[in-house]
């Protein structure tokens, strides 16, 4: 194999015992010579891009700390532009978190589609919890109190909103023309998300004695229900929801995407070093158990199972009237594709239920070198704490962008009256309400925050990677003549040749994947935006081609992580830059495809159930905390255990894919430095531990899975 005017034996092979070897300031260290030679800075440009992207991450970060308040995203706006549980409202609105529509013919004009009126416009205000009407009375809900109305806060809250008797003559008529400052409870309501949703069931008693008293005609119309409904339930509100469940379900995300896959990948990592025989038997089990036992978890939130279905109410609700949201539709979503998900691991699990002994000899391998290099074991646990700060200020931030858009006054064409109590009359000249405004550069700034995420992530991975590659290739090169006395010294040694030489290179392959799987995102949401416009006029040949494109782009992203990984191992190796570690590994394992293949592939396969396995255990955990009655009810109700189950679903796998990587990057390595090993020396490998001749000798394999399929 040539390559630049050489083979890759004059970068390795050729060098004599590697535990005699120094490196360039003279250390001593097993593999020294071998990998440490003729290293200088590799694709240091692209270091300087990740670091001026941090320096733009703080940037957008600080641009959401200035403007966000994540009360936004929870609480509605009264029509003075208050957020509804704010201590910095006027007035003081604190324990007023709920959003209640004063006037049921403004909401009912507000969804017509002949009315100038929206349900921003209409007159809210915020209340404790939502008012329903007198049994055998009438019930009013009046404005803040001030101006002549002599009541502190706290006093109207106590006369439950309430302050008719002391209206004047001119106040009280104002009042029964539905200009307020009171208004009667015509219609029951319930707490949705911290809007009172109203059900259009007037009660007939309040109906009379408010017709009784001379007041104008209410609307009884079914649209004054579907007008709320309707904006609770908008694409926005349920988003904005989602992000809001993060910051109230943090416990959740911290135990069960933090610490629970940090006990269970080393527990995993211990496993395989003293028990290595069975655990790819046993990964393949608990990994069947615990996707049918999401699944499970999934009916029983959706109501397909059991009597306990996510509500959308806060607090207690008529048991007559069902309200339904996205959320639950999102849930029923997940649900579906939970049980495919669980047929295909079925299925898989069946498939490669004759190839478990080849994964089973892999491992073996790995165990060996983790056997050896004991600080592999404990290393995860230094990326893991530097994403662990990254992801607390990330998911903050998070919260701040999204909730960064400013509060502006609505322009409006109302023709519509209200009673002002600072200026003691009608006035005509502030109907209109107020809404959070996002501008377009806010989407941008989240889009940036994303990818900052997606790149960040990927970097610490190939960071951790190439220091456990490193580590490995010099206990390889070595002949395992690893020192009992300084068991951290490889990967110490390690960690400084990535510091010195090739952070560049994982920040050009991590920025590459980035690109790629973003590129797959943005392409999948024009797809979607465009079958919603035209799915009519949408042809064969055009559904064909965005299929073929989807699933072309998933391919090439496939292959670059894999490719990516196999490029960390040579650049542990060698130091070579990114693209020419990434020939140098594709030519080495295109010329050893059919003796490393088989046994990669299976290998890969039982880690991967092994990550999931450990992200479904987080997944079950997160569902269990949050079916408390501290999640279910009150100021910490989420909107759905869909988020916070898949945040801990992503955490884990991530935490897990940073401990597993010990596995993996250790078999990869010895695989890699095998082959190139075998070429360098006639096709006998020199430095390979003889676990690991006998694991890729394809006569030994055949004969050892014919001795073990007999029985």
């Amino acid at each position: 194999m040539v390559l630049g005017g050489g083979p890759l034996g004059a970068i390795i092979g050729r060098y004599p015992s590697a535990a005699a070897g120094d490196d360039e300031q003279g250390d001593p260290g097993p593999g020294g010579s071998v990998i440490r030679h003729d290293r200088k800075c590799r694709d240091w440009p692209f270091l300087f891009l990740f670091a001026a992207f941090w320096v733009a991450m703080i940037v957008n970060s600080s641009f959401g700390f200035n403007q966000g308040n994540p009360l936004r995203l929870t609480y509605g706006l009264d029509y003075k532009g208050n957020i509804c549980g704010s201590r910095h409202g006027d007035p003081d609105l604190r324990e007023l978190d709920v959003r209640y529509w004063l006037n049921p013919n403004q909401v009912y004009q507000s969804g017509l589609k002949t009315s100038h009126i929206e349900l921003p416009d209409a007159k809210a205000i915020c209340l404790m919890e939502c008012p329903l009407p007198a049994e055998d009375g009438l019930n009013f809900v009046c404005d803040y109190p001030e101006g002549d109305i002599r009541l502190s806060v706290d006093d109207w809250i106590d006369r439950d909103y309430d302050y008719f008797e002391y209206l004047t003559p001119d106040m009280r008529n104002s009042s029964l023309q539905l200009q307020g400052p009171c208004y009667p409870v015509i219609f029951p309501s319930v707490n949705v998300y911290w809007s009172c949703q109203f059900i259009a069931r007037a009660s007939n008693a309040s109906l009379k004695h408010w017709k009784d008293m001379g007041g104008v005609s209410i609307d009884e119309n079914m649209l004054i229900d579907e007008t709320i409904h309707d904006a609770i339930n908008s694409k926005s509100a349920v988003m904005k929801r989602y992000v809001a469940d993060i910051g109230k379900s943090w416990p959740v995300l911290i135990l069960c995407g933090g610490l629970l896959p940090l006990f269970l990948s080393v527990i995993w990592l211990l496993m395989i070093r003293f028990f290595v025989a069975g655990m790819s038997w046993i990964t393949v089990v608990v990994f069947n158990a615990l996707v049918i036992s999401v699944t499970m978890f999934f009916y029983i939130k959706a109501g397909w199972i059991g009597h306990d279905p996510l509500t959308v109410v806060i607090g207690e609700s008529d048991p007559y009237v069902s309200i339904g949201g996205r959320e639950i539709n999102h849930l029923h979503a997940a649900s579906v594709l939970m049980t495919v998900i669980m047929i295909l691991a079925f299925l898989t699990s069946i498939a490669i239920a004759r190839r478990i002994m080849i994964a089973t000899s892999v491992l073996k391998v790995a165990a060996k070198v983790i056997g050896e290099v004991q600080a592999l074991i404990i290393f995860p646990v230094v990326p893991y704490f530097i994403l662990a700060i990254f992801y607390m200020f990330w998911f903050s931030a998070t919260l701040h962008l999204f909730s960064a858009g400013q509060v502006i006054r609505n322009d409006c064409n109302n023709d519509c009256c209200s009673y002002d109590l600072k200026l003691g009359k009608v006035n005509c000249d502030s109907c209109c309400g107020y809404s959070i405004h996002y501008t377009p550069h806010i989407g941008i700034a989240i889009l940036f925050h994303f990818f900052g995420c997606y790149w960040a992530t990927q970097f610490f991975i190939g960071c951790s990677s190439t220091i456990i590659a490193g580590s490995v290739a010099s206990y390889y090169w070595a002949r395992g003549e690893i020192s009992r006395d300084i068991p951290f010294h490889t990967v110490v040694s390690s960690l400084k040749r990535l510091l010195r030489y090739s952070l560049g290179s994982v920040a050009l392959g991590s920025l590459i994947v980035s690109i790629i799987e973003w590129v797959r995102f943005i392409l999948e949401s024009l797809r979607r935006r465009l079958k919603f416009v035209d799915s009519a006029r949408e042809s064969r040949l055009g559904k064909a081609v965005s299929s073929s494109s989807q699933c072309c782009l998933g391919c090439i992203d496939w292959t670059l992580k894999s490719v990516n990984r196999n490029a960390y191992v040579m650049i542990a190796i060698t130091g070579k830059g990114f693209f020419k570690a990434s020939v140098l590994a594709t030519e080495l394992i295109m010329n050893n495809i059919l003796r490393i293949g088989k046994v990669n592939v299976i290998g890969d396969v039982i880690l991967l159930l092994g990550k999931l396995c450990v992200s479904l255990l987080c997944a079950l955990f997160a569902f269990l905390m949050l079916d408390e009655h501290k999640y279910r009810s009150g100021h910490n109700k989420i909107s759905s255990p869909l988020v916070p189950v898949l945040l801990s679903w992503v955490l884990g796998y991530i935490v897990a894919k940073l401990f597993f990587a010990v596995v993996e990057m250790s078999i990869d390595t010895m695989v890699l430095s095998f082959c190139q090993d075998s070429e360098e020396h006639q096709g006998s490998a020199q430095y390979a531990p003889p676990l690991l001749m006998e694991t890729l000798d394809e006569e030994s394999e055949l004969r050892r899975l014919t001795q073990g399929q007999g029985p």
